[in-house]
């Protein structure tokens, strides 16, 4: 699957969003996410990975950090 929007992008087209129980937010780009300081922060890939649970270290990117921790 290659890493670019698609080829006929529909500028008037809902942006698709997909919630994830136990996981990061799904959301497919090209996005821009402005963080609480204000700043933008961009990805151009074709579907991105939003962190919910703020352990990731290149947040607001998941890098799936929230899979280590212990469940009770």
């Amino acid at each position: 699957m290659p890493n670019v929007p698609s080829d006929n992008p529909r500028p008037d087209a809902p942006r698709r969003v997909t919630m994830q129980r136990q996981g990061p937010i799904l959301v497919d780009g090209p996005v821009e996410v402005e963080l609480e300081d204000g700043t933008t922060v961009r990805s151009d890939r074709f579907r991105v990975a939003l962190c919910t649970c703020r352990r990731s270290r290149r947040y607001p990117w998941c890098d799936t950090s929230h899979r280590s921790r212990t469940r009770t």
